[in-house]
């Protein structure tokens, strides 16, 4: 069996698999865990077929099984997404922040404040600066302006009304009046 560095190559592989793994630990995301299964599973493989076999094969047959568990490996981590949530609660970029909404933690300014935003990716927490006036702690916010570091710019959701609240608000008070006068309605619909 080949040796390197005084120790068999199959056992090189099993402690080099389990370095990456443990790695993995110390900072997750897949950077080191696919790898370190590979090696991992070539270096048992190794150890245990490495005597059944001829010295020529045996490194034809680790590399098979480093591609093989590799790619197994990296499957499984993208399949089932150990670290949870594939990426979609993530924000990708600045841009994307723009139209988001959350609530303020911290009393907003135009020169201070805190806001943590619904579905803001790993750290949700962002400084905010307000765009009117000031928005006190627990109001809805909404991002008017992304920036593009961690300072973003917020308005307030509350008490702000576009064309389709107003025609909504109006279709609501034409009911309840009909609900009250059902004798109008009639009134109104016969001609004149």
């Amino acid at each position: 069996m080949a040796e390197l560095f005084g120790y068999s190559v199959p056992f090189l592989l099993v402690l080099l698999g389990t370095a990456l793994m443990i790695l993995e630990a110390f900072a997750p995301g897949a950077h080191f865990v696919v790898v370190g299964i590979a090696l991992l599973a070539a270096g048992l493989a190794g150890l245990a077929l490495g005597p059944l076999l001829p010295t020529v094969a045996l490194p034809i047959v680790l590399a098979a099984v480093v591609l093989g568990a590799g790619g197994l490996a990296l499957y499984a981590y993208r399949q089932f997404d150990f670290y949870g949530g594939k990426g979609t609660r993530q924000t990708s970029d600045s841009r994307s922040l723009q139209g988001k909404t959350g609530r303020v933690t911290q009393r907003v300014t135009r020169s201070d404040g805190e806001v943590k935003l619904d579905s803001g990716g790993f750290n949700p927490y962002y400084q905010a600066r307000a765009l009117d006036g000031e928005i006190e702690e627990g109001a809805e916010i909404m991002v008017v302006d992304p920036g593009g570091g961690n300072v973003i710019t917020v308005e307030s959701t509350e008490g702000l009304e576009d064309d389709i609240d107003r025609e909504l608000a109006r279709e609501r008070q034409r009911r309840a009046e009909e609900e009250r006068d059902p004798e109008r309605e009639r009134d109104e619909s016969e001609p004149a």
